[in-house]
């Protein structure tokens, strides 16, 4: 590996990288604040709020990852016509990401708000439809897809929260329609169907996702996970695929490489958007023309800049070039 050589495009060539991110655009919304004492209404602790913040999640996070790596980047999925969403074209705006591919329908914008007292989650609410977008709203997608890759793309991200973009029809033709244009695909699954990603260039389970589609579930082990990895590809007709492994760090596993990475020391306070960070960073690699062990690399050296974050995190151009440097 030439640090010098992946430094150099971190720092110079990122901009020429054009990707579209497809899949769950969501809202994630904090409340911060701090508990002294017990509701008389009822028992159940009071946080008096002291700050809130709002950020892109799910497919938006991996977006925002990406924009701030320097890279071209647009995004297509849907949205609601109320206030999350228009929270959402402001920030995809200032952030300089194309979002001309979301669809405005008539389901509410996925949220999620989370009251946070100290270090400790107290409550989530998710405003969210979860049924799959067919009939009018994919055909409107999948032309915009189509538009984009004649335009010209480097990579496209499959970016699956289970919030309905994602269904096997949609991923289907998203996949083909790449491939004939000779774009890689990069999948981030969710749920035991995976027979709707096949044929896709990489996949970016976590050892949970991956033991969700095993008849036996396996350890966090190097071997162990290799032969997962071999049956899981030969199973659902997968090219690649890269595997989190939380501590022990990550593994690419391909038909003629593997490459197991251990992780960079760090203390961890949140993996919230640690995978969308991996995915995304493992896939400028890729649009960069960047070996994959070495777009696995830098994929797990940004990891370890967000889990030292709290709450979701998208990691810079600069962190990631210091991160390189210290490593």
């Amino acid at each position: 590996m030439d640090k010098k050589k992946l430094y150099d495009f971190i720092s110079q060539h990122t901009s020429q990288c054009k990707i579209l991110v497809v899949g769950d655009v969501m809202l994630d919304k904090y409340y911060y604040g701090e508990v002294t004492r017990i509701s008389p209404e009822a028992p159940v602790p009071i946080t008096h709020v002291l700050t809130e913040t709002e950020t892109l999640g799910g497919a938006a996070n991996v977006a925002h990852n990406l924009a701030l790596l320097g890279c071209q980047i647009s995004i297509a999925g849907c949205i609601g016509d109320d206030f999350h969403g228009k929270n959402l074209l402001e920030k995809f705006k200032s952030r300089h990401i194309d979002a001309k591919g979301l669809l405005i329908t008539d389901r509410p914008t996925t949220t999620k708000l989370r009251i946070i007292g100290g270090h400790q989650q107290m409550m989530r609410l998710d405003f969210e439809e979860s049924a799959p977008i067919s009939g009018v709203y994919a055909k409107q997608l999948l032309g915009y897809i189509s538009q984009k890759l004649e335009e010209g793309l480097d990579c496209l991200i499959l970016s699956d929260y289970g919030k309905g973009i994602c269904t096997e029809e949609n991923c289907q033709e998203i996949i083909a329609t790449c491939h004939k244009y000779g774009v890689p695909v990069i999948v981030d699954p969710k749920g035991t169907h995976w027979m709707k990603y096949a044929h896709a260039d990489y996949i970016t389970p976590n050892l949970k996702e991956i033991n969700e589609v095993l008849t036996e579930p396996i350890g966090n082990e190097d071997k162990a996970v290799e032969t997962a990895a071999h049956e899981v590809m030969k199973k659902f007709q997968l090219q690649n695929i890269m595997v989190t492994r939380s501590e022990a760090g990550l593994s690419l596993i391909c038909p003629k490489e593997i490459e197991h990475i251990p992780t960079k020391a760090q203390e961890v306070f949140d993996v919230s958007g640690a995978g969308d960070t991996v995915i995304a960073v493992f896939a400028l690699g890729i649009a960069g023309g960047i070996a994959p062990r070495d777009s696995a690399y830098l994929a797990n050296l940004a990891a370890s800049v967000v889990v030292a974050k709290l709450g979701t995190y998208a990691v810079s151009q600069k962190e990631l070039m210091e991160a390189l440097q210290g490593d």
